[in-house]
């Protein structure tokens, strides 16, 4: 596996901070353990359980939809997108990463609030199990920007 390197951010007290999280049930066995990522971010940000508040939907192509009706309501600092998409024997892969991808990037924009992109997008179910541990950096990504935006 391939492994970036990143800068080391600096963790802030976002602790009266609220994040939204919408989570597909499509390969639940890896969205789970990407879920328990974040959550591991979001503790160490001091993101409480309280301010937390995960929605569950059947797979990408309704995580934009859900992102939106978050971001809407106004109460959220930060969103977060968690999926796992693994190609198979069609081009149904390509299309599913395209809704869900511009999807988000739309929310994002419209709203003006940052969106971690935790939609994993694997060749086969091995590379996806090895990239369970990511959402925390997705996660991170979106607190950080939502920090930087902040100033501006």
């Amino acid at each position: 596996m391939q492994k970036a390197k990143t800068a080391e951010f600096e963790v802030f007290d976002a602790s009266n901070w609220k994040i939204g999280i919408v989570l597909s049930q499509f390969n639940y066995h890896i969205t789970e353990e990407l879920y328990k990522s974040a959550l591991i971010t979001a503790n160490k940000y001091k993101i409480s359980g309280a301010n937390t508040n995960t929605v569950r939907v059947a797979g990408a192509a309704e995580i934009p939809l859900a992102l939106k009706m978050m971001a809407e309501t106004g109460r959220y600092n930060v969103l977060l997108a968690i999926g796992c998409i693994i190609r198979g024997e069609t081009p149904h892969f390509d299309y599913v990463c395209k809704i869900a991808t511009e999807g988000i990037l739309q929310v994002e924009l419209e709203n003006k609030i940052p969106i971690g992109f935790g939609i994993l997008t694997t060749e086969n179910e091995e590379q996806a199990v090895a990239r369970t541990n990511l959402s925390g950096e997705h996660l991170e990504a979106a607190l950080q920007l939502a920090k930087s935006l902040e100033a501006l």
